[in-house]
């Protein structure tokens, strides 16, 4: 019976979207903002310790990456991506590549100072300087420390070029450095997007922002005037790489130029932490993830020789390639270099110089 007055006004109970709740519960900034909130005790908690290196640029002569010099304003990554090719690094300080990698990190607070010198050195030619080459130089501490904006600030002053790789939305802070010195050719920034699926992605990269705010990101950066690629990487078999051609097309539409990928590799510890990881959250897919990562690796977990490294061997790979390549053309990416000039570099002043 129908009829007589009705017991509530609303005939549905949709879901409230009015503070985009269900995206917001999978950004990893919110996980971070939610505990210690409301009650909620955090359920492992992330400690900083000071680092203090004598210099502060790395070099290396690999012949299957792009650059030759890189700064890492931290160790270890609250981010705390699975498949990170970083994680082995904590062993240097007898830590777990695993959550030790995530939860106990250091900060290198002296670093600008310390690029100062290094750039003032007698005979020093200016190259682009990589940022987020070994963990994200934009991760939630930078929030704190600022020692990514610091690095950067040297860079901007004496017009040295500057490439950036994040996952982190937090670098469109920075645009009041590095849209003038985009418009120099001096700043690119790669920003990277495994899957657009927040349930994959929050699972994959449990700390790192929200898809949508990476791509959203991109269309900042961009119409600043900022060159951004979008990186891919790493594709990961069977769980994020039936998504290479949308990745491509929003990256497009998000105003990137250029893109890049590269198929998941599992050096050291990686490979044990990433097989545990699969049977816990993919049990229904762990063993054809692996036997595909098998068939692009040479029938291992990981191939650590130059060039296939990066791009992988066997039909499974040139499957990607292939695809990562139509699609790219489709929707106009990688059509022209990002070219940065090295040419207007000034070594910094000294102290006699802030005199004059």
């Amino acid at each position: 019976m129908t009829t007589g007055r009705p017991v509530r006004g609303a005939t549905r109970n949709d879901e409230s979207r009015r503070f985009n709740l269900p995206q917001t519960e999978l950004d990893g900034d919110w996980l971070d903002m939610r505990e210690g909130i409301d009650g909620i005790a955090p359920k492992l908690r992330t400690t900083v310790t000071v680092e203090t290196p004598r210099t502060i640029i790395s070099r290396n002569a690999s012949p299957d990456v792009p650059f030759d010099r890189s700064i890492n304003p931290y160790r270890g990554c609250e981010h705390g991506c699975i498949y990170c090719f970083a994680r082995p690094s904590h062993a240097f300080h007898d830590l777990s590549p695993g959550l030790d990698f995530e939860s106990r990190l250091f900060a290198k607070p002296s670093a600008a100072t310390l690029l100062r010198a290094e750039l003032g050195k007698p005979g020093y030619v200016a190259a682009p300087m990589a940022l987020g080459t070994n963990t994200d130089p934009y991760q939630p501490i930078e929030s704190d420390w600022r020692i990514t904006r610091g690095i950067i600030e040297v860079l901007a002053e004496t017009d040295h070029p500057l490439t950036i790789t994040t996952k982190s939305d937090r670098v469109v802070r920075d645009l009041d450095l590095l849209a003038p010195m985009a418009a120099k050719r001096l700043a690119a920034v790669a920003m990277s997007i495994t899957s657009l699926d927040p349930k994959i992605a929050s699972t994959v990269e449990p700390r790192a922002p929200h898809p949508e705010r990476r791509l959203a990101a991109v269309r900042k950066l961009a119409d600043a005037g900022v060159p951004v690629y979008v990186s891919i990487s790493p594709v990961i078999p069977a769980i994020t790489d039936h998504e290479i051609e949308t990745l491509i097309a929003r990256a497009a539409e998000a105003g990137a130029t250029r893109a890049f990928f590269i198929p998941v590799r599992l050096p050291h510890e990686v490979a044990p932490l990433f097989r545990a990881w699969l049977d816990e959250h993919f049990p229904d897919r762990a063993g054809k993830v692996m036997t595909t990562i098998a068939s692009l690796r040479g029938g291992k977990d990981n191939d650590p020789n130059f060039f296939t490294r990066m791009k992988g061997q066997g039909p499974w790979a040139d499957l990607l390639a292939t695809r990562f390549r139509i699609a790219c053309a489709k929707h106009g990416l990688n059509q022209e270099r990002i070219a940065l000039r090295s040419d207007l570099f000034r070594a910094p002043r000294g102290p006699q110089g802030e005199l004059f």
